[in-house]
């Protein structure tokens, strides 16, 4: 079993960049693939970049290609999500999630464990 807690969320205006965390108990984080969903409000919750157990591959939607990038650090226990030039858009709750098996999924439902979100708002 794995807990995870985000961090690094806030208030940012339009163009800004903001850096989020997800910081993972347990001993076995290499073993998890792992996702960045964000959920605005009456919206469905959707995936925003993945990463394999590894880090060796990655997927990023394409609203947000070229401005977000994924990382981890498996040995600091510690999955990140830089966000450059940040769009009122991007504005939503940001989750983390892990999925047992060490390559990413990419529908919110095949992931096991969830953190508890942090909120993003960019100002126009």
């Amino acid at each position: 079993q794995v807990q995870l807690v985000e961090s690094g969320g806030g208030l940012v205006q339009a163009g800004g960049s903001l850096r989020l965390s997800c910081a993972a108990s347990g001993r076995t984080f290499s073993s998890y693939g792992m996702g960045w969903f964000r959920q605005a409000p009456g919206k469905e919750r959707e995936i925003v970049a993945a990463i394999t157990g590894s880090g060796g591959n990655t997927y990023y939607a394409d609203s947000v290609k070229g401005r977000f990038t994924i990382s981890r650090d498996n040995a600091k226990n510690t999955l990140y999500l830089q966000m450059n030039s940040l769009k009122p858009e991007d504005t939503a709750v940001y989750y983390c999630a892990a999925v047992v098996g060490g390559y990413y999924r990419m529908t919110f439902k095949a992931y096991n464990y969830w953190g508890q979100g942090t909120q993003v708002t960019v100002s126009s």
